[in-house]
């Protein structure tokens, strides 16, 4: 469909925008397209240019390796003719930079980070929820402390292995006041906090109180102890009618762990979208992860399974107050590169440079966590990955379109955080000045 003279839009995508995408947001069709057209204006000249460059610069790299094959490398002369020509350039003086309104999970906080393709909406929705995972599962069913069995149903001899790990693991990031998690055969909630009864009578506390944050269920026979190391959680989860727990003297039935606490849903590498319905199909699965409506159904075992969103994670604290934890990783989004272009939408005839319409569309999905609660970020920061990037200027062209982006969508300026991958060479030897 022509929007105007110059700007072209498959009516799947279209339709997808002005249907589904931007109602409950303030942006109408006519301002997201417009807006889309002066992106497309401003940055198709200046990204031919740059890829132009990318080029040139090769084909003189190529030439000055051509004449010295075979030939001793000298890395003086070499680092003189990168910086000659451009590839190298100086590096800037030292500066800081203060982001403001990031979240913890980027900022704080130092935990695993998973990337998944969100064209498929049950492994988007399976990550947005790693953020919490069973230690027992993870160390059972892998080979991480032995081979994997072999044994049909449950192998005792394996979960003794998991169970020995786990309060081990316990002991170094929760201790005791007096002996081990491994002698407990109680966890009480007392005023004073946590209360470990052992095996041989004594009653002890954790080495250091205020690691411990919540509780579910009673005070006196809780179902759910958590606690706190270095800004992450876990939870004993305690269940004496459970398979592994009615077997444990203290009845702990698993060890949960605060795990991936960012997920980067990916539009790129591990995304094959490869016309307009394709793109249509991955950026309608982003929209439900930023309205939290997303869902999938699967057959599994002969009956139907559905996955998502995890909801947020509540406990009571000793004095009886509420203490809300996030229920799922926070989501980044990684756009395609610069090279890539799409005729899903076409300015002046061409097909258009893709990282454009990612991320106005990306950024206007996340219009919707903003304006609806925040449940991704609670900052109301947009995280987008950019992939692929040759050196600062090409950097500088990608902040330049979230700039252009942020007035399309009426948005504070620099709401978009920009993720640096560094894996192409010219940004790995100009990283400094990449990222000032």
């Amino acid at each position: 469909m022509n929007i105007s003279d110059t700007l072209w839009i498959h009516d799947t995508l279209r339709a997808f925008v002005e249907d589904e995408l931007l109602p409950g947001t303030d942006v109408s069709p006519a301002a997201l397209w417009s807006g889309l057209e002066r992106c497309l204006a401003d940055f198709t000249p200046r990204n031919a240019a740059l890829l132009q460059r990318r080029d040139d610069l090769q084909e003189q790299i190529d030439a000055w390796w051509r004449v010295r094959r075979g030939k001793p490398v000298d890395v003086a002369e070499q680092a003189a003719f990168l910086k000659k020509i451009g590839y190298l350039v100086a590096e800037p003086e030292p500066f800081s930079i203060g982001g403001a309104d990031v979240d913890a999970e980027i900022s704080q906080l130092a935990g695993p980070q998973l990337v998944v393709p969100v064209s498929n909406a049950r492994y988007a929705l399976n990550a947005a929820n790693a953020r919490w995972g069973s230690l027992y599962d993870a160390l059972y069913g892998t080979d991480a402390l032995a081979p994997t069995t072999t044994v049909k149903g449950y192998d005792p001899a394996r979960g003794a292995l998991v169970v020995a790990y786990a309060r081990a693991l316990l002991d170094r990031t929760a201790p005791l006041a007096q002996g081990s998690h491994a002698e407990a055969v109680a966890y009480v909630v007392t005023p004073a906090g946590l209360g470990v009864r052992l095996g041989d009578g004594r009653e002890t506390a954790l080495a250091a109180p205020e690691q411990f944050v919540g509780f579910r269920g009673a005070a006196a026979a809780p179902v759910a102890v958590l606690l706190r190391h270095h800004g992450l959680h876990l939870e004993i989860v305690i269940n004496r009618a459970h398979a592994v727990g009615k077997d444990d003297p203290a009845g702990v039935a698993d060890l949960i762990l605060e795990a991936a606490l960012t997920v980067i849903q990916d539009l790129e590498d591990s995304v094959a979208a490869v016309d307009a319905e394709d793109k249509t199909a991955v950026y309608r699965n982003w929209l439900g992860l930023m309205r939290g409506d997303l869902t999938a159904d699967f057959a599994k075992g002969g009956h139907t399974e559905s996955r998502r969103l995890d909801e947020d994670r509540r406990y009571s604290s000793v004095t009886g107050e509420d203490v809300i934890l996030r229920g799922r990783s926070l989501l980044l989004v990684r756009n395609v590169g610069h090279h890539m272009t799409t005729d899903a939408v076409r300015y002046r005839g061409e097909a258009v440079f893709e990282t454009v319409l990612d991320v106005v569309i990306t950024v206007a999905a996340a219009l919707h966590d903003r304006e609806g609660g925040r449940r991704n970020s609670p900052t109301g920061s947009v995280y987008i990955v950019k992939p692929k990037m040759h050196g600062p200027e090409e950097v500088a062209l990608a902040v330049r379109l979230f700039d252009l982006v942020e007035d399309v969508l009426q948005l504070p300026r620099d709401t978009i955080k920009i993720g640096i991958m560094d894996e192409e060479r010219r940004t790995s030897v100009n990283l400094k000045a990449c990222v000032h």
